[in-house]
């Protein structure tokens, strides 16, 4: 394929816009909120803005992994650590009018936990500030270190998400060298197997045990076959993965792994078949699909089956999706409704608690100046 080749039709987006967008991104700016949906200039932000869902990095922007599809800035941080970085996040995002937040994380091999114990603690603060809050944590491969899955796992998010990236053969040849395929497969295996244990002892104590799935996803575009693909699919339901997203590869720039082809759309609609079939929770598979995609939803439907009706514990949907069911779609639609409206009287009512003497307007949720005033700048609190 050309380096310069032009994009298909079906990869043009229009710009994001809209209040609820405009307002999100003025409020992260000021409470000094990095999000991945800006900085990876991801197209589906103005969608996931809109419904409640945004992706923030911790642990600063220099990884110390090196992959040939990722922009992120590669380099050695020296141990470098915002300490009050979770205090600060948790704050942060629990004033927001979201419903569900992803915390990713670069690779940072310099720490002895890979960050694990920092990315717990903005877990569990967020849960206790905001305990309607959907979390999900989008984290690394902590050298295979199970201890840190284990960690991160105890803390409690709604989602524990890993990503294999890329398909088994190509793999040493797009992620870093310190990456691998089936280290990939085991950190996610060992996730499952924590959640179940952590459900059972609930169990066993008679509490109740709220659902915690696994995640992850693939790129397409970047060098395999489809057949590996469906190969993947099968090796990530075999370590019990739940959901899984499916996108085009996208190259940042003309230093990383050129595009070697674009995924027509019935492809992928084919992928989202073969994993349904193969007994996924749910998969998002489309071009325009990113690991992050549309998560608040994806998550809802994941625990539906295909009629819009409440999966029991353990069952797996079946037949068509839910979008092809109108009754479903529009229990969906309602219910991401009636979550996002609890998020906006619960961001409301925790700005009030904290900041009493912060102006709001009448029936209106609280502005983020005062907040911002009271929290010290993430930047300022790093090392050099």
């Amino acid at each position: 394929m050309a380096q310069f080749s032009p994009k298909p039709e079906w990869l043009k987006v229009r710009a994001p816009g809209g209040d609820t967008y405009h307002h999100l991104k003025e409020t992260f700016r000021k409470l000094d909120l990095h999000t991945v949906c800006e900085e990876a200039r991801c197209p589906n932000v103005g969608e996931c803005w809109r419904e409640g869902t945004a992706t923030v990095m911790l642990l600063g922007d220099v990884c110390t992994r090196g992959c040939r599809f990722c922009a992120v800035t590669t380099g050695d941080p020296r141990g470098a650590v915002d300490v009050r970085e979770p205090e600060h996040v948790a704050r942060a995002i629990a004033r927001l009018s979201l419903q569900y937040v992803v915390m990713t994380m670069v690779n940072r091999d310099d720490l002895l936990d890979g960050g694990a114990e920092h990315v717990a603690r903005t877990v569990s603060r967020l849960h206790a500030l905001r305990p309607d809050l959907l979390i999900e944590t989008l984290v690394g491969d902590f050298q295979g270190h199970m201890s840190a899955v284990d960690m991160v796992v105890d803390a409690g998010p709604d989602v524990f998400a890993h990503n294999v990236e890329v398909v088994r053969r190509i793999t040493r040849v797009i992620r870093d060298v310190r990456s691998s395929y089936d280290q990939s497969l085991d950190v996610l295996r060992r996730a499952k197997e924590r959640q179940r244990r952590l459900a059972a002892d609930a169990a066993e104590a008679g509490a109740p045990a709220p659902r915690r799935l696994t995640k992850s996803s693939v790129m397409v575009g970047i060098g395999e076959t489809d057949d590996e693909v469906l190969e993947a699919l099968r090796d990530l339901r075999a370590a019990g993965v739940d959901i899984v997203t499916i996108g085009q590869y996208l190259r940042p720039s003309s230093k990383h792994a050129p595009v070697q082809r674009f995924v027509e759309p019935e492809t992928f609609a084919a992928f989202e078949r073969a994993a349904l079939e193969m007994g996924f929770l749910y998969a998002a598979s489309a071009p325009l699909v990113r690991s992050s995609y549309k998560a608040a939803e994806v998550f809802v439907r994941s625990l539906m089956d295909r009629g819009g009706a409440a999966l029991p514990a353990g069952a797996s949907p079946a037949g068509a999706l839910p979008g092809e069911d109108p009754a479903g779609a529009a229990t969906i639609e309602a219910l991401l409704e009636e979550r996002l409206a609890v998020a906006r009287r619960e961001a409301a009512r925790l700005t009030a608690e904290l900041d009493p003497d912060e102006p709001r307007p009448p029936g209106g949720p609280a502005t983020a100046s005062a907040s911002a005033a009271r929290l010290v700048p993430a930047t300022s609190l790093v090392r050099r």
